[in-house]
């Protein structure tokens, strides 16, 4: 086996784990009765504030990001919604306006 080839072979290996680390797994919160169920409309307002959330979150064990106790894909749906327009608006926040040509 070549130098070439192990070095491939590692860095499969450790992509796979890499991958692997980022699989889902069960949610023992989610089965506790909470006094709201997050819905689309949560989703879509925690996905806007996830930037700020985050930040927070990395001080603070009262904090997270995610709502656990939500109705599955309504609340995912707006949730990627919501970090998809918070931060596409932080792309062009600081960029030149356009000049207008007469």
């Amino acid at each position: 086996m070549t130098t070439r080839h192990r070095i491939f072979l590692v860095l499969a290996v450790a992509g796979l784990l890499v991958v692997t680390a980022c699989a889902a797994g069960p949610n023992n919160v989610a089965q506790i009765d909470a006094p709201r169920i997050a819905g689309f409309w949560l989703g879509l307002w925690h996905g806007a504030i996830s930037p700020i959330t985050f930040i927070v979150s990395l001080f603070t064990d009262d904090v997270s990001i995610y709502d656990v106790h939500n109705n599955g894909n309504w609340y995912d749906s707006g949730f990627i919604l919501g970090v998809a327009i918070a931060f596409s608006s932080a792309g062009r926040a600081g960029a030149a306006p356009r000049r207008r040509t007469s």
